[in-house]
């Protein structure tokens, strides 16, 4: 529950900030501040959107979803992540069109705008640290590049108010929104990976077969299959080749998947001489049983 609850208190800080920041941007005439007020209302909209998913994703199975609503929760990544990569590219445009067009900013209230985005967002921060769903850390990057973000538009403001070129401005909003791209691009990598089915990154299926037939009475391991339902929850199916059926292999099997991180996994067991169904799993049948044999 704390999860979501840490989302709620970043998606109000965010909403009345990012309301907050276009009017400070339109009354000092800053495209840093005004570009930052875009980000920070397409980050609300998708933490809000985040508080929504996480709730449904903690949902159990049910016979609609027999994996569980997990899901659901990468969903909400996923909006976000697209709304940054959007929300950027605007940025970009917003800024070169500034850099073609200088206009006159007030320093003041920038200096002063920036040093209140810092403290609410290092608060937002706060809220958000502790958290392990991708879609946690989705908000808890935003609020990390929030911060990052209103340093950046200080320094700026505060190098502009003694030099008086206006043109840093726009140059700063352009590097905040490379960086947000740069991030929200690789968030998105990841999620792909895993709709895709991906073998997860923290797991080498070869190290794990060499340690899997380590197990006594375990002849041969094939088909298998390792996915991640959120980036968390691995899940694994194997096919097993024993001796003979007995609990104790597949216990044993099941201890040793568990030190590899996969919290769920069906086993099926199969005797040498039993015909595997699968076209995949008689070609691998057939090269192990040559590498046995030599």
């Amino acid at each position: 529950m704390k999860t979501e609850k840490n989302i709620l208190i970043a998606f109000i800080l965010n909403i009345a900030f990012s309301f907050f920041e276009g009017i400070g941007g339109l009354i000092t005439g800053s495209i840093a501040i005004l570009s930052d007020s875009l980000h920070d209302l397409g980050d609300a909209i998708s933490i809000g959107l985040s508080y929504f998913l996480e709730k449904k994703s903690k949902r159990k199975p049910d016979k609609y979803y027999t994996y569980g609503y997990t899901r659901y929760s990468v969903m909400g990544s996923i909006i976000t992540t697209l709304i940054l990569l959007v929300g950027s590219v605007l940025v970009i445009t917003g800024a070169i069109k500034r850099l073609i067009n200088p206009v006159a900013i007030n320093y003041n209230g920038m200096i002063l705008m920036a040093i209140f985005g810092v403290l609410v967002n290092l608060i937002a921060t706060y809220f958000t640290k502790d958290g392990h769903s991708l879609n946690q850390k989705a908000v808890n990057l935003h609020m990390l590049e929030d911060v990052l973000g209103w340093l950046v538009v200080l320094i700026g403001s505060v190098l502009m108010k003694f030099t008086n070129i206006s043109i840093i401005d726009p140059i700063l909003s352009i590097l905040v929104a490379i960086f947000i791209f740069y991030n929200a691009w690789q968030n998105l990598k990841e999620i792909t990976d895993l709709f895709l089915e991906k073998t997860p990154k923290n797991i080498d299926i070869n190290v794990l077969k060499k340690h899997l037939l380590q197990i006594d009475d375990l002849y041969d391991v094939h088909h298998i299959h390792i996915r991640s339902i959120d980036g968390f929850n691995n899940f694994a199916t194997l096919h097993a080749v024993v001796k003979k059926y007995s609990k104790d292999v597949k216990d044993k099997i099941k201890d040793e998947l568990q030190e590899f991180g996969i919290a769920h996994s069906t086993v099926e067991l199969e005797l040498q001489n039993e015909n595997c169904h699968s076209k995949q799993c008689q070609i691998e049948k057939i090269k192990s049983s040559h590498s046995h044999h030599h």
